[in-house]
């Protein structure tokens, strides 16, 4: 009796790419490691082992020894139309593995119905599987050989049709040094013409089929393996009991080298073994139905590849698809998948208005260009995340052809709550790039909608909630978009409140800086004042580090000639500094500094209140800072950080613009 390969199972499934190279009578590649299970050859000598390098050390060899390959599919039926494509896909993968040849476990054609319309669905089986690179052999099941129609069948029902086109109902064969058996599970009672899978005396191997597998097994003695295919799993009982399969399994014991039985019908994964050294194996479809998409449990599309040693074999499943040809990663493919990428929704008009009592309503206009040179199927939806707004779009399909573009318009609506923390909308795309031989699913893609503020009430910023911004890292800083921040070039003034809980660390407390811009950071405590005029910095830095727990006001003015800083309402530094203003489209953080990709990094620890961004030189002497600022005509961003409108904090400037949350953007009291 052969090792055991249990201990070699492959159980797991593939989830990406198998290299799987198999060339027929040459050596096979296993494990260079001394002392490995059911591997007892001995590595070769130093002869085989070149290097120009001087060491020592020769690496031990992979063992030489026959091996090889073949793939098993699954069910083919009881699914919709489209699993043919399935199949089609199992067929192109299969080539690319190269195994030596292709078994089945039965259900290869839909049929339960009469001759005419099962010899089309024979001849289109048969057409996709013959593009197979190798052989491969058919098993009978219920949907291949069961007759569906009018008045009585024939006897047999479609056995003869079935084995006139695909070959006997049992047969067996040699490859290399292993033997294949195929036994046929629906035999039925041969008296009344019935067949049936639930029926325990209509599942009855009849002495004939059992006769020919005890010559089969004879036949096969000197093999090092002998591998068994059908279509129903016997094994598992339940619906097949009063089966004579305990009689089948006692021939394959007592023959001693069977070393695995392959089945399917129930579409979906199942492992029983081993016993008495047969392990069993039930696969689930290719192409057939699936009563549910999890393929972590099993329930998928996949086909199963097996390595024959003659000690030992090895079982690995694949979802089909899962095969990659590495020849069609060429340049131009690539650059062809760069431009699908490029494939996002763009708003182009947004009228969406949205009231302080979270109320929201309007439309807005959505485009997609293709700049590929392929088609690509793409579906547009309200993301999932953003199911508290009501939508006239419902995972609207489209088909984009190379070049093309498509408008649509989308209405939205939300109705008022009291809900502290909702989300803003966001227009998904799913995005299936279809190339000459295989579909790719791209990551799918989301732009966030845009909302206009409506006109605020008067006492919206009464100041009743005296809270204040709580950062504790970068998810928790508050993005102020560079469009919501109309500052013109010129004197200017940034101020804030600070209470910092740690000063170690460059922190951004309110920053717009990349090679541009301005901010003000926290320096190991210390805080500073920076603008960039012409394609450099001026910075002015205080002297001594803010008191950690304590408020402090600090504020930096650019009055066109100097760059100062105020500490407490003290002039603390100045700069002389001339120049226009560098600009950029990066956003404006409150709480950390924008990276090179718009991400807040760098953040402030502490808490941070009354946030105020002024055209002009608003202090150019000392002065007593106000604990609660107010907007003036100049005014052109005011944050006072003690309530929030869903994702939003809301600007008390003239110009009424929005900052959005982090994630974890926390307030606290003052």
């Amino acid at each position: 009796m052969p090792t055991s390969f249990s201990t070699r199972l492959n159980k797991s499934i593939a989830s990406g790419l198998l290299c799987l190279v198999s060339v027929a009578g040459l050596p096979a590649v296993s494990s260079a490691h001394d002392g490995d299970e059911g591997h007892s050859h001995e590595h070769q000598t130093n002869d085989s082992f070149y290097t120009t390098r001087e060491s020592t050390q020769v690496l031990p060899l992979a063992n030489e020894e026959d091996a090889f390959h073949f793939v098993v599919y699954g069910d083919r039926t009881g699914g919709v139309p489209a699993g043919l494509k399935v199949l089609e896909q199992a067929v192109q993968d299969t080539n690319l593995l190269s195994p030596d040849l292709v078994m089945t476990v039965g259900d290869l054609i839909q049929g339960y119905n009469e001759k005419p319309e099962w010899m089309r669905q024979m001849a289109e089986y048969k057409e996709i599987m013959n593009e197979l690179d190798v052989r491969w052999f058919p098993v009978a099941g219920n949907h291949d050989v069961y007759w569906r129609g009018k008045g009585p069948a024939p006897q047999g029902q479609h056995d003869s049709n079935y084995e006139e086109h695909f070959g006997p109902l049992w047969y067996s064969f040699r490859h290399k040094n292993a033997g294949f058996v195929v036994l046929y599970s629906d035999e039925g009672d041969p008296v009344s013409n019935q067949k049936a899978f639930n029926v325990g005396k209509l599942q009855r191997m009849s002495d004939k089929q059992l006769e020919f597998l005890s010559e089969a097994l004879k036949q096969h003695k000197d093999r090092d393996h002998v591998f068994v295919f059908l279509h129903h799993p016997r094994w598992i009982g339940g619906g097949y009991t009063g089966s004579n399969w305990d009689t089948v399994h006692g021939m394959m014991k007592d023959a001693g080298n069977v070393s695995a039985v392959f089945a399917g019908h129930i579409h979906h994964m199942r492992y029983d073994g081993p016993k008495d050294g047969i392990e069993y194996y039930t696969l689930a479809t290719t192409g057939g139905h699936l009563s549910a998409d999890i393929p972590g449990a099993g329930f998928l599309h996949h086909l199963n590849v097996v390595t024959v040693r003659p000690d030992d074999i090895s079982v690995a499943s694949l979802p089909v698809g899962a095969v990659m040809d590495p020849t069609e990663f060429t340049p131009e493919f690539v650059e062809e998948i760069n431009l699908a990428r490029k494939v996002r929704p763009i708003i182009t008009e947004s009228e969406l208005l949205l009231n302080t009592d979270g109320s929201a309503s309007g439309q807005v206009v959505v485009s997609i260009k293709n700049p590929s040179p392929r088609e690509m199927d793409v579906t547009a939806s309200i993301g999932s995340a953003s199911r508290d707004w009501l939508s006239s779009l419902d995972h609207d399909h489209m088909t984009l052809a190379a070049g093309a573009s498509e408008t649509f318009t989308v209405k939205l609506r939300r109705i008022a709550d009291d809900s502290a923390t909702w989300t803003i909308p966001r227009i998904e795309l799913d995005r299936v790039f279809i190339g000459e031989s295989t579909r790719i699913e791209l990551p799918s893609v989301s732009t966030p909608v845009k909302l206009q503020l409506a006109a605020v009430p008067a006492d919206y910023f009464s100041g009743e909630n005296n809270q204040c911004l709580e950062v504790t890292g970068e998810r928790s800083a508050i993005r102020v978009d560079s469009d919501s921040l109309a500052l013109p070039n010129g004197p200017f003034t940034l101020e804030a409140w600070l209470n910092p809980s740690q000063t170690e660390g460059m922190r951004g407390v309110v920053a717009k800086t990349q090679s541009s811009e301005f901010a003000i950071f926290s320096d190991e405590g210390v805080p500073q004042f920076d603008v960039n005029l012409d394609g450099k910095y001026y910075s002015a830095k205080a002297k001594d580090k803010l008191a950690v727990n304590e408020w402090t006001h600090v504020a930096g003015a650019f009055d066109g000639e100097n760059v100062r800083i105020y500490v407490s309402g003290k002039q603390i530094a100045s700069v002389s500094a001339k120049g226009k203003r560098k600009t950029n489209r990066y956003p404006l953080y409150v709480g950390a500094d924008p990276d090179n990709a718009g991400q807040p990094t760098r953040s402030f620890l502490g808490k941070i209140d009354e946030v105020r961004i002024t055209t002009g030189a608003v202090y150019t002497d000392d002065f007593e800072p106000a604990r609660r600022l107010s907007p003036t005509a100049d005014t052109r961003l005011l944050l006072h950080l003690d309530r929030t409108l869903g994702p939003y904090v809301l600007d008390h400037s003239p110009a009424a613009g929005m900052g959005t949350l982090g994630p974890n953007s926390k307030f606290s009291a003052r």
